[in-house]
């Protein structure tokens, strides 16, 4: 018997020992093949980068996991106790275990099992263990992983501090609606910082890490406010909040309102793509996507709401003079005409328009449905809401409504005076346009709008679209000339000029009126947009001089030098238009826009600043008497101060006297210049205040002629105008600064000769000054000829008055 017992227990020490062999093989293979736990040091989690408009205003944040990293320093302690409470009441106290989740999951597990179900039903993890299967090990539901989930879960609890283990929990945490980490999530379900969160919402978020789509708070949202509810009573038991602030908390609806992804500003998505497509350029997508970059950008709101309303006003008033040209789409009415309409998708960043579907049909009237959905005023449009539609502008529309519309037709429609119940017909235009405004002393693009809409055309033709920028050039020839012994009163014969191409063709170019004026100053040349006498000039001084001169001036970087150039034939950007301008208005100092203040990584530190000036004494810790900071202005000096000034006095004229005598309105010093393309098939007006500078440009996108008339003059001004208008409201008309060491002198604007008074002010360099005879680039002429197509002069001048063979007269 003892044999046999001895037998007995020497077997059941062999298989002890054979199981402890076996656990420990086992044990030695799940260690070897555990993650290295150390990375948690560095560990640096994607990070949502977001964008800011220069007063703060948030714009767009941009990741593929939104999360906000916060230090566990600056995470409230009410948001810390929810977690703990309905994660892991033992966090503080553990090594990494949770011995009473381990037994309450071995329970769940064997009594599923005990009923069939081999699948593993909770884990029981400590918030440490989470840590571990998070950031070092798959999901997958095995035994294998969740041993190795607690083996690193000792590991890591014998290497970091409980603050750090639970800031690696809190900031990568998925909590549903693509947030991860508690600061993400308080900003997406409720618009919140986590310091703002009441204690029902710190409850709510707490709530979710056992499944979002459990509690999802529109789809299971009695789920989700039980589960709050229980959070709030464990809170209470671990003593953290008192019963009554429980209950009082329980009282709270759930309150989520999902934040906006995308651009934050509606009139902003132009600016905010191209600051994306920078970024991007710059850092790559990773960093884009998950650096937690922090980036202040130029814009400034109200002037971006009045660059895209002066820009909507100009195109869609172009648009109603080529009359209406059919409804958006026609359905049936024989169902359910709300439903219909609403699967017809509006321009969401024209929030001034509805889709209307017309369901009667007066002889001048409508009865029409509006589509269900968003309203003007952002609230939700109920089902089968009608209103009237009256007869059309007689400017816009000359024929009755009945004539143009039918029953089932849909269309866009805006309120008359902004009230509900009556609308007007409106109309998607066809052309298009761009509106750029910079800061001429910085480049700061404090306004961009790109097209009419960014939802019908993501295409931005302030950055992208490639045009003739046609007279609005003339500037930069002009500037060339004075930079190079040039005065605003020097004389250019305005006649017919033939110019004969290498490949033997003629090419004669006209003015816009087809007709010559005879000698005029440079003055008056750019005033009235002389063609011919600009492309004298441009021989002149040689075309690669103007070459180099567009390429100091960022409009062009490789201007072909041939003649026809000199009146805009190359192509450029409405925003190295504005740029080039704006270089004038800084004194001739480089403008080099940008759309970006400045840069900081996910940690603070300034990464990027476009400002690169010099400032001297900045750094001073403290003012002991010495002099105030000294800014050393080093960016480059394309255009004398001096010429600047002179090419900037000549288009405050174009203003008070030439083709831009719209903008004379805003009673102003205003510079600027029209440009009209060849077949009218792109027209331009880029100006500029000590302040702001402007380019406006209109266009199709498919160019093609706008029609007769359709000048700069006419249909750019005025959206520049009107922008200026409202940008500049209140604030006082400041004078261009005159560099000194000029000169003023009156003269007769169309000899160039000084008078005794009246005239223009004319500012000269040292050196220079008025005619005294005057001499003019070209050859003698006939002036008594006064053929059709032949030379007319300006009027006032003598043609009695000989004219020499040298061209004087």
């Amino acid at each position: 018997m003892l044999r046999l017992l001895g037998w007995m227990f020497g077997f059941a020490v062999f298989c002890a020992f054979g199981l402890i062999v076996v656990a420990v093989v086992y044990l030695q293979n799940l260690t070897n093949d555990l993650p290295d736990y150390t990375i948690l040091k560095d560990y640096q989690p994607p990070v949502t980068t977001r964008v800011h408009a220069a007063d703060g205003t948030l714009l767009a944040e941009y990741a593929r996991e939104r999360r906000l990293f916060q230090p566990i320093e600056t995470i409230p302690a009410p948001v810390i106790q929810a977690f703990i409470s309905a994660e892991d009441k033992d966090f503080y106290s553990h090594n990494g275990i949770a011995l009473d989740g381990i037994i309450r999951a071995l329970r769940d597990n064997l009594m599923a099992r005990a009923e069939g179900n081999t699948a593993i039903q909770g884990g029981g993890s400590s918030i440490t263990q989470q840590v571990a299967k998070n950031f070092l090990l798959t999901s997958e539901q095995t035994w294998d992983r969740k041993i190795q989930e607690a083996l690193l879960a000792i590991r890591i609890e014998a290497t970091f501090s409980k603050d750090k283990i639970l800031e690696l929990y809190l900031n990568e945490i998925f909590l549903g609606l693509n947030s991860y980490g508690v600061a993400a999530a308080a900003l997406n379900y409720f618009d919140k910082a986590l310091y703002d969160l009441k204690l029902s919402e710190v409850a709510y978020l707490a709530a979710l890490p056992k499944g979002p789509n459990n509690y999802h708070p529109f789809r299971r949202p009695k789920q989700a406010i039980e589960r709050r509810n229980w959070v709030l009573d464990r809170m209470a038991e671990n003593g953290y909040i008192t019963v009554a602030q429980a209950e009082e908390a329980k009282k709270d609806p759930l309150n989520v309102v999902p934040r906006a992804s995308g651009s934050q500003v509606y009139s902003a998505e132009y600016f905010t793509e191209e600051v994306r497509r920078q970024l991007a350029s710059m850092y790559g997508e990773e960093q884009l996507y998950g650096g937690g970059l922090s980036v202040r950008t130029t814009l400034v709101p109200k002037l971006q709401e009045y660059a895209r309303k002066s820009l909507m006003d100009g195109l869609i008033g172009f648009d109603h003079l080529k009359g209406y040209r059919g409804p958006v789409a026609s359905i049936e009415l024989d169902g359910d005409w709300g439903a219909d309409v609403y699967k017809i998708v509006p321009l969401r960043d024209v929030p001034e328009w509805q889709l209307g579907v017309v369901l009667q049909m007066g002889d001048n009237d409508a009865t029409i449905g509006l589509r269900p959905g968003t309203n003007i005023d952002g609230g939700m449009m109920p089902d089968r809401v009608t209103g009237q539609l009256a007869g059309p502008d007689t400017k816009w529309i000359s024929k009755k409504l009945s004539s143009i519309l039918n029953v089932g037709d849909v269309v866009y429609v805006s309120p008359v005076d902004g009230k509900a119940g009556n609308y007007k017909l409106e109309q998607v235009p066809e052309i298009e346009g761009a509106l750029v405004a910079m800061d001429p002393r910085t480049g700061r693009v404090l306004a961009m709008v790109g097209g009419f809409s960014f939802a019908e055309s993501e295409f931005n033709r302030v950055t992208q679209a490639l045009r003739q920028p046609g007279s609005s050039f003339k500037p930069i020839v002009y500037s060339a000339a004075l930079d190079n012994g040039y005065t605003p009163a020097s004389i250019i014969l305005d006649a017919p000029v033939e110019i004969v191409n290498g490949d033997g063709s003629v090419w004669r170019p006209e003015n816009y009126a087809q007709r010559f004026y005879g000698p005029q100053t440079l003055r008056r040349g750019i005033e009235n947009s002389r063609n011919v006498m600009t492309v004298r000039l441009a021989k002149d001084i040689g075309m690669p001089l103007i070459a180099e001169y567009a390429r100091r001036l960022g409009v062009y970087d490789n201007l072909t030098p041939v003649l026809a150039m000199a009146l805009g034939a190359g192509e450029t950007t409405d925003m190295r238009m504005t740029a080039a301008y704006a270089t004038i208005a800084n004194g001739g100092r480089k403008i080099v826009p940008t759309l970006i203040d400045r840069i900081q990584d996910r940690y603070g530190k300034t990464v990027y600043r476009h400002d690169q000036r010099i400032c001297d004494g900045c750094n001073a810790a403290s003012w002991v008497g010495q002099q105030e900071p000294l800014i050393v202005d080093n960016r480059e000096q394309v255009l004398d101060p001096m010429t600047a000034y002179q090419i900037t006095s000549m288009m405050e004229g174009v203003v008070q006297r030439g083709t831009g005598t719209y903008a004379k309105r805003l009673n102003r010093p205003v510079a600027g210049k029209t440009g009209t393309t060849n077949d009218y098939k792109d027209a331009w007006f880029v100006g500029f205040t000590p302040e702001l500078a402007v380019g406006v440009y209109m266009g199709y996108d498919r160019p093609r002629s706008m029609g007769g008339a359709s000048t700069g003059g006419e249909v750019a001004t005025p959206i520049f105008t009107e922008f200026m208008e409202n940008a500049l409201r209140g604030t006082p008309p400041t004078p261009f600064n005159e560099p000194p060491g000029m000169h003023e002198v009156w003269i007769n604007q169309a000899t160039g000769v000084q008078t005794g008074g009246g005239g223009v002010l004319e500012a000269f360099k040292p050196g220079s000054g008025p005619n005294l005879a005057t001499s003019v680039v070209g050859v003698g002429v006939d002036y008594s000829q006064q053929r059709t197509g032949d030379l007319q002069p300006e009027p006032g001048y003598d043609p009695n008055q000989p004219v020499g063979a040298a061209g004087m007269f």
